[in-house]
């Protein structure tokens, strides 16, 4: 197994004090730890999915490569006034803030089976408003897969009773 961790840098007080940003970007620019990160998320889906949900904005980025590697179609969600068709919205709290996600009202048939992919799990809250958003979409989640989890915020907690999977655990 390998260790992605070694990948993933801390940056301080970013994006205010208090807060470590765990920066993707080194592991996004090794191709074979980003190939063995998106077939590491792929894998339990493989055949079971129609659709990955890709998160803004790092969630884009694994979401399509992972979308790619499970030949699945891929739809967004996006912060408020970005997508340019009719959208569905949901609110969130998050843990420096609060936000609103936005997906488009036909992102996807009904039924699909959706797979929601984020860089990260920290208090569930925007994977908790992408989950409202295929609910309301009528798919079903399948599962929601994330690099990086950070366990001491139990944001695995809202997620429930939908299967989670990571990568990476940072946490107590």
């Amino acid at each position: 197994m390998q260790n992605f961790k070694q990948y993933i840098r801390d940056i301080p007080d970013f994006p205010k004090p208090g807060i470590i940003f765990k920066d993707i970007t080194p592991l996004l620019a090794d191709g074979a730890a980003f190939h063995a990160v998106v077939d590491r998320i792929a894998d339990p889906y493989r055949g079971r999915v129609d659709m990955v949900l890709g998160i803004e904005s790092r969630g884009f980025i694994i979401g399509a490569a992972v979308a790619y590697a499970l030949q699945a179609g891929l739809a967004v969600v996006r912060k408020p006034g970005k997508l340019p068709s009719l959208t569905f919205a949901a609110q969130y709290a998050l843990e420096y803030g609060n936000d609103t996600l936005e997906i488009h009202r036909d992102a996807f048939g009904v039924p699909s089976r959706v797979l929601i992919v984020d860089d990260l799990l920290a208090t569930g809250g925007t994977a908790r408003a992408a989950v409202e958003l295929v609910d309301r979409l009528g798919g079903q989640v399948v599962a929601c897969a994330f690099l990086i989890e950070l366990t001491m915020l139990k944001g695995r907690n809202r997620l429930h009773p939908n299967p989670i999977s990571t990568l990476i655990q940072y946490g107590d």
